[in-house]
């Protein structure tokens, strides 16, 4: 008997995405299904390129073939990717940006910087579109990570008027008040003026299209975390933390500020830094120099992702000195430890936005 197309995909409706918790045909991802004798070929279309389940997936449609279509088909899958995000078509910079996502914490000196640039790169390095807003007025360091500190915006239009063109990097998009301020000037802004110089990042920069837009916030609960959740669709909050109690009690401030009604902000997930140290010289062992598991315990404890566990490594904070992030760097223990930050995002941003098309729809 010939194999047609809707043998093809009523054998695809047998495979889920573990995620969204429906099959592929229900959920639009199967495209392009062309059969010719035994050959089949067809493309699966995930929510992110960013996808954890990638590898699991494509197993699961060549089984499902193979064993209610044809034992002796030929498959061939494309796996491809269109990131979920917002569909409102607002008439400013971002009207093509999917998704916002903010990086927080509620102290400083926890590694927050360093997360953000490296979950901006391990997303643009599976093949996202991604640009970064150093939203941390006082302390602005992704110009110096990225390694473009000499760099500065360029002219560009939109709507008939003159913004700013971002620095790219490392294939990343790239504004930040440090592109403004020499090194040894202080940038001393109030209140106002600092929330001003926040919307002038976000709405004066032609972005483009993008997949997502990280931000790294300031340290704390202030002005700017505020400002940014009443002007900016957030798509949601990624909170970064070390072990030790007392970055945990201002953590928990942080989650609490992105969950107050009048914000209402999802958090994604949480982010463990410096969880352990290991000696280059001693790669078996672990020393727990913050605490053990604190961030672990508190994702469990408030019902929340734990989105990664981040050693305490040297390699780490020279790449960001240098200006080329650890994840950069191929196939080394602390770039996997990213590039699983980045999928982990990505994937809970793509339930997220499935939950509420979902919620939208009914």
């Amino acid at each position: 008997m010939a194999i047609t197309v809707e043998n093809v995909l009523d054998a695809l409706r047998y495979v889920d995405d573990p995620d969204l918790k429906k099959d592929l045909v229900t959920l639009n991802m199967i495209k392009d299904v062309e059969v010719e004798g035994k050959n089949i070929s067809f493309t699966v279309v995930l929510t992110t390129p960013a996808c954890p389940m990638k590898d699991m997936i494509h197993n699961a449609c060549m089984n499902a073939i193979l064993h209610y279509v044809d034992k002796e088909a030929k498959v061939k899958i494309n796996m491809t990717a269109k990131v979920t995000g917002k569909t409102e078509k607002e008439n400013t910079t971002l009207r093509e940006v999917k998704n916002i996502i903010a990086v927080a914490s509620g102290k400083g000196g926890v590694g927050k910087s360093t997360i953000a640039a490296n979950l901006a790169l391990g997303l643009a390095r599976q093949g996202a579109k991604v640009g970064i807003v150093d939203a941390d007025i006082y302390g602005p360091s992704q110009h110096i990570i990225f390694g473009v500190e000499n760099d500065a915006p360029g002219p560009a239009e939109f709507e008939g008027q003159q913004k700013m063109k971002p620095v790219e990097s490392y294939g990343v998009k790239i504004n930040s008040v440090g592109f403004m301020a020499g090194p040894n000037q202080a940038v001393a802004l109030r209140g106002p003026m600092a929330t001003k110089a926040l919307s002038q990042l976000f709405y004066d920069t032609v972005w483009g299209e993008l997949d997502y837009l990280i931000v790294d916030l300031p340290p704390g609960t202030g002005d700017i975390q505020i400002s940014l959740c009443s002007q900016v669709k957030l798509t949601g909050a990624v909170v970064v933390c070390t072990p030790q109690p007392v970055a945990i009690s201002d953590a928990r401030k942080g989650i609490a500020l992105f969950q107050i009604p009048q914000l209402n902000v999802p958090i994604l997930g949480l982010v463990e830094n410096m969880s352990w140290f290991t000696p280059e010289e001693l790669p078996n062992n672990k020393y727990y120099i913050f605490g053990k598991d604190g961030v672990k315990k508190l994702a469990e404890e408030l019902n929340i992702p734990l989105l990664a566990q981040i050693p305490l490594v040297q390699s780490i904070r020279e790449g960001a000195d240098i200006g080329r992030p650890s994840v950069m760097e191929k196939d080394t223990t602390q770039a996997l430890s990213f590039i699983a930050l980045a999928q982990n995002v990505a994937q809970q941003v793509a339930i997220k936005n499935a939950h509420l098309a979902t919620a939208e729809s009914i």
